[in-house]
C-alpha cells in the first residue's frame, strides 16, 4: 500500500522524456483503483544510485560487510 505512493525513480534509464508518467499509468492500470499511486522523477536521478552506493560505502557500519579480494 505504502510502495505505491512512494515510487521514487533513479538511474540512467529513468532519463527518457516522459518516462514518469508512463510509470504512473502503467503502475495504476496493474494497481487496484483505490490506491493512491505517486511516481517522483527528481533532477538528479541520472547520478542518484551511484551517490547512494557512495554514502552506504563511506558509512563505517557498512565496513565490515566488505569482502577483501583473498576472501
Amino acid at each position: 500500500k505504502d510502495l505505491y505512493g512512494n515510487i521514487v525513480l533513479s538511474g540512467g534509464t529513468t532519463m527518457f522524456p516522459g518516462i514518469a508518467d508512463r510509470m504512473s499509468k502503467e503502475i495504476s492500470a496493474l494497481a487496484p483503483s483505490s490506491m493512491k499511486i505517486k511516481v517522483v522523477a527528481p533532477p538528479e536521478r541520472k547520478y542518484s544510485v551511484w551517490i547512494g552506493g557512495s554514502i552506504l560505502a563511506s558509512l563505517s557500519t557498512f565496513q565490515q560487510m566488505w569482502i577483501a579480494k583473498a576472501e
